[in-house]
């Protein structure tokens, strides 16, 4: 595997590079990893990179869920 590869794979680049989008949202770990399932599955993992996104989001989602009902 070349170093291109590694540092911007194809499924990344599409458009504009992952990696940039979520930093430019300043996104956390699960909200990047939501971003980066749902990005790639076209070119990589296909239904087994969108599960891995609901699993995420599913996380997220309790995440807000909890903050909201301390703020209650």
């Amino acid at each position: 595997m070349g170093k291109q590869e590694i540092n911007h794979p194809a499924h990344y680049t599409v458009g504009i590079e992952t990696t940039d989008y979520i930093e430019s949202w300043g996104m956390d770990f699960v909200e990047g990893n939501i971003i980066k399932y749902v990005s790639r599955y076209k070119y990589k993992l296909g239904v087994q990179d969108l599960r891995k996104a609901e699993w995420y989001l599913k996380r997220l989602i309790t995440k807000m869920e909890k903050e909201d009902e301390e703020i209650e």
